[in-house]
């Protein structure tokens, strides 16, 4: 059964993925109109999120950019429908990177990368990065395996076409140390805007006016096998044109004090969505913990749930 719905879905996107980007953006204009007006998926727990980050702002302000947060999100989603089929020539020409020469001296010396990300813009179009970095290193992301088979087989493919290596989070740590070990460069890229687990919070700081669990395995993984550590920031220059850009964060993690270096990911992540906030994920419930209940629900000694 897993197997049909992946053959069904798969036919399905790769032939919508045909169509030329300025046809599946009128099918986006057509899908925000049912998506904010229609569905209205998730407008509440989205004006939540956009009051509560920007007090500052007036309601008219904040309806305007989550009008616009509704549109872009359409627009993301036909784009990574094209990834099905978006060649490799097309992709250079609207995913662009900056800063490479950076990040190929950190190669140079030796040095692996960690790269700090947010659900901002089009990540899954980040996956292009190999274009970019060529033989030098392997590129690699980190992601969620999804309870739907049908589906995580579908991103698996989806997000391996353009030459990166999906990496379960489960074997982060063994497939970088195995990288390690045969002294083979790798870029690799974290999207540590998520919400951690209970028994993962380890750390919490102000972001966007809210009192914010992070996840702090990326900083960890960096200390431990020596990694360079940069952050992404990305653009949108228009419709269907991104420009990445990389900002050395340091090539010497373990001079940091701990959560130090998560610290200024999530200022840099803060700086860039205050710069455009319509391109962050706002649909997604992000701050449903809070520290009170955490502190409820966690021993304090053993830092595990209590029975």
């Amino acid at each position: 059964m897993i197997r049909i719905l992946y053959i069904l879905v798969f036919c399905l996107w790769y032939l919508l993925s045909l169509f030329p980007l300025r046809l599946l953006y009128l099918l986006s204009d057509g899908l925000y109109f049912l998506v904010y007006y229609g569905i209205r998926y998730r407008r509440p727990l989205v004006r939540k999120n956009l009051t509560e980050s920007f007090p500052e702002k007036t309601q008219d302000e904040i309806i305007q950019i989550e009008k616009k947060f509704y549109a872009w999100f359409c627009d993301y989603v036909v784009e990574t429908v094209k990834l099905f089929s978006m060649s490799k020539k097309t992709m250079e020409k609207r995913m662009r990177f900056k800063g490479m020469e950076q990040v190929g001296q950190s190669v140079d010396k030796g040095l692996s990368c960690v790269v700090y990300l947010g659900h901002y813009c089009n990540w899954e179009w980040i996956t292009s990065l190999p274009l970019a970095v060529g033989d030098k290193a392997i590129c690699a992301q980190i992601y969620h395996v999804l309870e739907n088979k049908a589906f995580d087989k579908l991103f698996f493919y989806l997000r391996g076409r353009m030459g990166a290596v999906s990496i379960p989070m489960a074997e982060t740590l063994r497939r970088l140390v195995k990288y390690r070990n045969e002294k083979q460069p790798v870029v690799m890229g974290f999207i540590a805007d998520q919400t951690p687990f209970w028994n993962n919070i380890h750390y919490w700081t102000n972001f966007l006016h809210h009192d914010t669990p992070v996840l702090t395995g990326t900083e960890r993984i960096a200390k431990q096998i020596n990694y360079a550590v940069y952050y992404m920031d990305v653009r949108r220059e228009c419709r269907g044109c991104y420009v990445a850009e990389f900002k050395l964060l340091t090539e010497t993690p373990k001079e940091y004090e701990d959560y130090q270096l998560t610290e200024m990911y999530m200022r840099a992540l803060e700086n860039t969505i205050r710069r455009a906030p319509q391109y962050w994920l706002w649909t997604h419930n992000r701050w449903k913990r809070t520290r009170a209940e955490w502190e409820r629900i966690i021993d304090p000694v053993t830092k595990k749930m209590r029975c």
